[in-house]
């Protein structure tokens, strides 16, 4: 039996701290890098393509311009950053929030701290059937890295290994389960007490 923190696993959830932190997860992996290009990047000539009266036709400035074929784009996206900064004690309460609903939807398990002698996928999809959790999204929270761990899992699809202090509000909610470890529970409520 383990005693889970209830200033942790069972508060109130803040589902706009939520909405904040997973925002501000997807915008950071956003690489930014869409680029068009203007009429004062493109190539081509600036001379008055015919004179302004007489032709009987639209008076035309430059070849570059947007209307023409091979001419420039009008307010195209550009390369920018899309990350934004959140406050350490809103994104505390996100994966506060993030937890309860888990233990709430008895979306969280506790495990024994376990290791393999050595790394073996085969070894490791046993522990989502002993589960019944085969098919599901699952999370493995582990207290510190364990190499023979992360190379029986890194084949299977749906099956993620991560760091307690690693741990955010995203990779919560996208697991349909959460399989922490004991060292890891500790490791959680040590890092959201401070």
């Amino acid at each position: 039996m383990v005693a889970l923190d209830d200033t942790i696993f069972a508060i109130e959830p803040n589902d706009h701290a939520i909405y904040l932190d997973v925002k501000q997860h997807l915008a950071n992996q956003r690489q930014g890098t869409h680029s068009t290009k203007e009429k004062s990047i493109i190539s081509g000539s600036t001379k008055k393509l015919h004179k302004q009266k007489g032709t009987g036709g639209s008076r035309k400035g430059s070849i570059k311009n947007p209307l023409f074929r091979g001419g420039a784009r009008i307010f195209g996206p550009l390369p920018r950053d899309y990350s934004f900064k959140l406050n350490k004690k809103l994104k505390k309460l996100a994966r506060k929030s993030a937890l309860s609903y888990k233990v709430k939807d008895k979306g969280l398990t506790i495990v024994e701290d376990f290791s393999f002698e050595a790394p073996k996928t085969k070894n490791f999809s046993e522990l989502p059937k002993n589960f019944q959790l085969t098919g599901k999204k699952t999370l493995l929270v582990i207290h510190q890295p364990d190499e023979k761990l992360i190379l029986s899992s890194r084949n299977l699809k749906r099956v993620k290994i991560l760091m307690a202090s690693d741990l955010n509000t995203y990779e919560i909610l996208e697991a349909n389960q959460l399989l922490i470890t004991e060292s890891s529970i500790k490791e959680i409520e040590k890092i959201h007490q401070k």
